[in-house]
């Protein structure tokens, strides 16, 4: 007997099986879909509605952990005043909450 292996093809995979091998990476994108990306859209959504309801008076936070209170609101910025006769312009996008009226 001669020590030599044979190797064969494996069997061509119909379109069925072609379709089998793509569906666990599919099922694995709509989860993560679902568990990732649609929650930030909301939260951004909502952060974006939050924004855009600011008026003067509000308590707010923001993204550097600042508290004050709305004394002024423009366009893309608001003035917050943080102490007694201490006001600072903060740009929108970084309040991160709204604590309710001042």
């Amino acid at each position: 007997m001669s020590g030599v292996a044979w190797a064969e093809d494996a069997p061509a995979a119909g379109p069925m099986g072609q379709f089998l091998s793509f569906a666990p990476l599919v099922i694995l994108f709509v989860i993560f879909y679902f568990l990732m990306i649609r929650p930030q859209q909301k939260k951004a959504k909502d952060h974006k509605a939050m924004l855009t309801k600011l008026e003067k008076g509000d308590a707010v936070v923001t993204s550097g952990g600042i508290h004050g209170t709305i004394t002024g609101v423009a366009e893309d910025a608001v003035t917050l005043e943080i102490a007694e006769g201490v006001k600072v312009k903060v740009t929108k996008d970084f309040i991160t909450s709204k604590k309710g009226r001042g």
